[in-house]
């Protein structure tokens, strides 16, 4: 039986994770064909990333068919998973995400505030367009998306094109729940974390070990101690005793964004100044990496990589595609329709949730009631990503503006212009629906 996956910003630098991941489960998941799609842009790394991919499967004795293309509907037949890795415009389009806001002394990252809003603005069309072209191609196929922000884009694809096998994953969750058992002394396995909220924006409300609660002593021991789960891209701050004991559960590293605002800001442009933005520190890194990945010698996954913020991609986007395939019936964390699991939200709200995977997909386990000390700011922020998603597909500017002002991170109404009209202008060639 033959088995095809497609990998949709294929010249990505983490390629070679999921490459490692299908390798590593050929066992239980055999994937027979892999189709690396990529775009004019992007073809001189397609071919270096598309090349160690090849010796990765020569070394590996795998029977894997390898190849590349820039031809995304003839990729697409017969696919029964599909991918996505996609950054539209590049890294020069996220360094003008983190420049313009962090110039007007606000903050500037990828997938939150200002440039977090653009980076939907550019992906929800393109990967709108992609659904259809699954639904129409490959209707069978699961398309499984890591691009950020991928709640959001998950949202959009869900609930305005065609597909519905669409499912959103994210390395936070992983992170967490492998920091967790480090500290805890357990290994990944034996370790359960209940998550309530949205992608980017997800607490931990319980920590079971082995079934057993444990969330007390956890959140004593983030007290306490130096405590950190952050991936390469975000410099742990740490968090007071105060907040820990009042928030009653375990916050992820992009809420320093939200709860340490001014210092993240003050510490962001320090780094700005001194070496640039993040964006040009990756782009300095996937230089590197892909000289690595040019040296005919090499035939593994480079230790580097995981250097960059989305390292461990393949141990959750091959896991779940796994799970699928055999009908697991495991318990992962995607991102997901609700469907009841917090009953304060709407059942078509994407969120970030343990779910039962499943050949027909996840199947959200129920969480209840929002609690208090988190059940106002996850409204505002549903409703700040159904407003970016409105946004993102009307191409509508007044609409854009509202996306500004209701982000926690500008909340300024005269600011909010200056940064859309920036942006806007910024990234004019990516943006044909603001036209």
């Amino acid at each position: 039986m033959s088995l095809k996956l497609v990998v949709v910003g294929g010249g990505s630098s983490y390629t070679p994770e999921i490459i490692e991941g299908i390798i590593r489960r050929h066992e239980t998941f055999p994937v027979s064909e892999i189709v690396l799609v990529d775009i004019e842009m992007g073809k001189k790394k397609l071919e270096v990333v598309g090349n160690l991919a090849l010796r990765m499967i020569e070394k590996s004795a795998k029977p894997i068919q390898l190849s590349w293309t820039l031809n995304q509907k003839e990729a697409l037949e017969n696919a029964d998973f599909v991918s996505t890795q996609i950054r539209v415009g590049g890294l020069e389009a996220r360094a003008k995400d983190e420049r313009i806001p962090l110039s007007h002394g606000f903050i500037g990252q990828e997938t939150n505030g200002a440039g977090g809003i653009f980076k939907a603005f550019r992906t929800i069309p393109v990967l709108m367009e992609l659904a259809q072209n699954v639904h129409t191609i490959c209707p069978e196929a699961w398309i499984i998306n890591f691009t950020n922000p991928a709640g959001i884009v998950t949202e959009a694809l869900l609930k305005h094109s065609p597909h519905k096998k669409i499912i959103g994953v994210c390395n936070i969750p992983y992170n967490m729940r492998h920091s967790t058992a480090e500290i805890l002394n357990s290994s990944p396995q034996e370790v359960q974390i209940e998550f309530v909220g949205m992608n980017h924006f997800v607490f931990g409300k319980k920590v079971l070990v082995e079934g057993i609660d444990r969330t007390e002593e956890i959140l004593k021991i983030i007290c306490h101690d130096d405590f950190g789960y952050s991936p390469a891209n975000i410099v742990n701050l740490g968090w007071t005793k105060t907040f820990i004991e009042s928030l009653k559960m375990l916050p992820n590293p992009y809420h320093q964004y939200y709860f340490q605002t001014k210092e993240v800001l003050e510490k962001d442009i320090n780094a700005f100044k001194e070496h640039g933005t993040r964006a040009e520190t990756v782009q300095r890194l996937e230089e590197s990496l892909l000289n690595l990945y040019s040296d005919p010698n090499l035939r593994d996954k480079p230790k580097e990589l995981e250097k960059r913020g989305g390292a461990f991609y393949s141990d959750v986007a091959c896991s779940l595609m796994e799970s699928i395939y055999n009908n697991r019936g495991d318990i992962q964390t995607v991102n997901t329709f609700n469907q009841g699991a917090i009953p304060d939200l709407p059942p078509d709200a994407v969120i970030e949730v343990n779910s039962v995977i499943t050949r027909e997909g996840p199947k959200p386990l129920a969480i209840g009631v929002l609690p208090p000390a988190i059940k106002g700011i996850i409204h505002y922020m549903k409703a700040f990503e159904e407003q970016v998603i409105r946004a993102a597909l009307s191409g509508d500017y007044h609409e854009a503006y509202i996306a500004l002002v209701m982000n926690p991170l500008v909340s300024d109404e005269k600011m909010a212009k200056v940064l859309l009209d920036e942006l806007l202008d910024a990234h004019k060639a990516f943006l044909p629906q603001f036209q």
